[in-house]
């Protein structure tokens, strides 16, 4: 269980403090409730190059880096399709700094012609070595629109082109900034070793100031349900042949999340797992094999992917799959396996509260879903799962009109040509 009091300032800021006397730490966690989903499809890319260049200072302290560490801190950040987190985590003693730093950036980033461009050439550079570059790096440039044909998750979080970080220009960098980030666009989570009336005090000075900015409404395109098979073959520079079976899946916050994650472990969490036990170690199909749901906001994505060893061809490969979908559909869980996962999942809650960090993160997300106090009823609602429901949900997702299959071939080297 974890405690936190809540409040939210006249800007429309929402502060959630969880006070731990544990620690000497402290974490100062924002979240933006911007991704790349909020991006126009022309425009792609730009929530992942501000996570960049909100790390080129503001207008008032025009390194971000230099007083954080003077005080013990360390910072990162992430992006994803649905939203961006920015975090710090330092003594508590100097967790004024932390204030300092993150109201400011959120006030007056600097934006200048050199840091657009030093930034955009970092993120161009990323995207050439994590997605061109790199041995399946583009499976999400191409797997993404198979699933998706409306809803902006059809394009990776890095971007569905390199030209349009390339294009970036400054006039539309700063409307994405004051579009998205503002006080009540974002929820701030502050834990450890702190006191409550304390931090109402620094949020009202360090954050009170900032205006709301304007609010608008989010009204993406929703993606209907799939009710076609869909195939696409691609090749590339690739060491052995992959296949990827992807299926449309409800939302995070459905009640049926946690039946598709469990459904998730079933299949591949662990050596014992059912992917893993069947297709690895006795018909030694595959050389790895995974399962797993993104959890995205809107509808999302259940994937089984995995690499089959060399001789095995991608249609046996793909066959042994549906099978082993098809025995889940057909045929309820065991007691024993499903208690199994679910114990597995209890104890992953467990120890993600033993950390102040992932505590402050977790917190954050779920008072974007609705209400933070749901992140404490996590363990509640997976226990609750039936093997009804998981057959159920198995015979919802895995249908051939729901799936869409990416195999991807290695390309023949010239050597391997003139032998063949």
């Amino acid at each position: 269980m974890v405690k936190f009091n809540r409040f939210t300032l006249n800007n429309g800021l929402r502060v959630l403090v969880h006070e731990d006397d544990t620690t000497p730490m402290a974490v100062l966690n924002i979240l933006y409730d911007v991704g790349a989903r909020d991006e126009e499809p022309e425009q792609t890319g730009f929530a992942h190059l501000f996570e960049h260049l909100m790390f080129g200072g503001s207008v008032n302290i025009p390194s971000y880096d230099e007083p954080l560490q003077r005080v013990g801190g360390e910072n990162n950040a992430f992006t994803s399709n649905d939203i961006t987190n920015y975090y710090i985590t330092l003594p508590a003693e100097n967790l004024e700094t932390a204030f300092w730093l993150e109201s400011d950036r959120m006030l007056s980033l600097a934006f200048s012609e050199k840091s657009l461009e030093v930034q955009r050439n970092v993120v161009m550079e990323e995207f050439k070595q994590r997605y061109l570059n790199q041995p399946y790096g583009d499976v999400w440039l191409k797997l993404r629109p198979l699933v998706y044909k409306k809803h902006p998750y059809r394009w990776a979080t890095i971007g569905e082109k390199l030209e349009h970080i390339e294009d970036a220009q400054i006039d539309a960098v700063k409307a994405f900034f004051k579009k998205h980030y503002n006080p009540q666009n974002a929820i701030m989570v502050v834990g450890g070793n702190i006191k409550t009336e304390d931090i109402k005090q620094m949020a009202e000075k360090w954050f009170g100031p900032i205006p709301a900015g304007e609010k608008y409404h989010r009204d993406l395109p929703q993606e209907p349900e799939q009710t076609d098979e869909r195939r696409e073959v691609v090749t590339g520079k690739v060491p052995l042949n992959s296949v990827y079976v992807a299926f449309q899946a409800d939302e995070r916050a459905s009640d049926s999340y946690y039946v598709t994650d469990l459904l998730s472990d079933i299949l591949a969490r662990g050596n014992s797992s059912r992917l893993h036990r069947t297709l690895i170690k006795e018909r030694q199909l595959f050389s790895e094999i995974s399962a797993y749901s993104s959890g995205s906001i809107d509808k999302a994505m259940f994937v089984v992917e995995g690499k089959p060893i060399e001789g095995v061809s991608t249609e046996e490969a793909e066959a042994a799959i549906w099978e082993q979908l098809e025995l889940l559909k057909n045929n309820p869980v065991p007691a024993e396996e499903l208690t199994k996962v679910k114990n597995k999942t209890e104890s992953t809650l467990v120890f993600s509260e033993m950390s102040l960090l992932d505590k402050a993160m977790n917190l954050a997300f779920f008072e974007l879903l609705g209400d933070a106090e749901l992140m404490n009823h996590e363990a509640e609602r997976y226990t609750k799962v039936t093997a009804q429901q998981v057959q159920q949900q198995a015979n919802k997702l895995f249908r051939r009109e729901n799936s869409s299959t990416m195999i991807y071939l290695a390309e023949e080297s010239p050597i391997e040509e003139l032998v063949n």
